[in-house]
């Protein structure tokens, strides 16, 4: 049973010494807004975590496998669509029957029952074999650092060396020189949205909610890396409707979480202050705080 409230959430973490998210078009530097300073975390770049959090606690199994993978080939898994429902015979012939015909929408609700990722965040499954279009209940804004931040550059060696030829030169020319680049200290603020509505076409349920609470409160307890340095979620602001289109404006309860720098040079949470304003809050919706 798909859920039957809107909700709308509000996301903090941190980072410290790390790069939260390179940005491929300025040599993996950390994003930022050119005009503001303030740093930038991609939509894309939380949805892979939760991705990633999900296939680790669910192994991978129906109905929570992950459609959007490393390396994953996308028209195979339309392939196992057909093959579910019964309609393997399209898969062959000309590229009119891949299409998939009057069968598109059941191949897409079958990606739905299975997918995880799909049911929640929605995907394009046209490629090849024609799963059609899912539109995600579960949307997210890219995050944005409360304050500027400072993007560092650092230089790195190596003591190791690739092959015997750069074995044999004299010491101090065998370091391989590298680049690292890492945020001192950025606390970032995203905010999410649930639709009821959109769960109803896929299938989006109570449980699924629960476990996308868990993955966005957990998800950086299991994706350590050099790279990333220190990142912990430090709030899960979740605002629950109590209907389906909702009883107040988005931006008027994200504007409840306030966030408050307390010292000139932030280098840790402890340098902000959260204040949640939960005075006289709109009727039909309440306040819950999962991490």
């Amino acid at each position: 049973m798909s859920i039957p409230n809107r909700y709308d959430f509000v996301l903090l973490f941190d980072v410290i010494d790390g790069n939260p998210n390179g940005d491929p078009d300025a040599g993996n530097l950390p994003r930022v807004d050119a005009e503001t300073g303030h740093g930038l975390v991609t939509d894309v770049c939380i949805k892979r975590k939760v991705r990633n959090y999900i296939g680790l606690v669910k192994s991978e199994q129906p109905p929570y496998e992950i459609y959007v993978k490393e390396k994953a080939v996308l028209n195979k898994q339309h392939e196992r669509a057909y093959e579910g429902i019964g309609a393997g015979e399209l898969l062959k012939g000309d590229d009119k029957k891949r299409k998939g015909g009057d069968k598109v929408g059941e191949a897409r609700d079958w990606m739905c029952k299975n997918f995880f990722d799909v049911r929640t965040f929605g995907a394009v499954m046209s490629t090849g074999v024609n799963c059609g279009q899912v539109r995600g209940p579960v949307q997210l804004t890219f995050a944005r650092s409360v304050d500027p931040i400072v993007a560092l550059e650092h230089s790195i060696t190596r003591m190791a060396v690739a092959t015997e030829a750069e074995a044999e030169k004299q010491d101090g020319d065998n370091r391989t020189m590298g680049r690292k680049h890492t945020v001192p200290y950025g606390l970032y603020v995203a905010h999410g949205f649930v639709s009821a509505f959109l769960a109803d076409q896929t299938g989006f349920s109570d449980d699924d909610l629960e476990l996308l609470w868990k993955a966005l409160a957990e998800m950086f307890e299991h994706d350590r890396s050099a790279a990333r340095g220190q990142m912990s979620t430090r709030g899960l602001y979740v605002f629950k409707h109590d209907s389906k289109l909702g009883n107040a404006h988005a931006h008027s309860l994200f504007e409840r979480i306030e966030v408050e720098k307390n010292t000139g040079v932030p280098r840790c949470f402890a340098d902000y202050t959260v204040r949640v304003n939960e005075v006289d809050l709109p009727g039909g919706v309440t306040l819950q705080r999962t991490a």
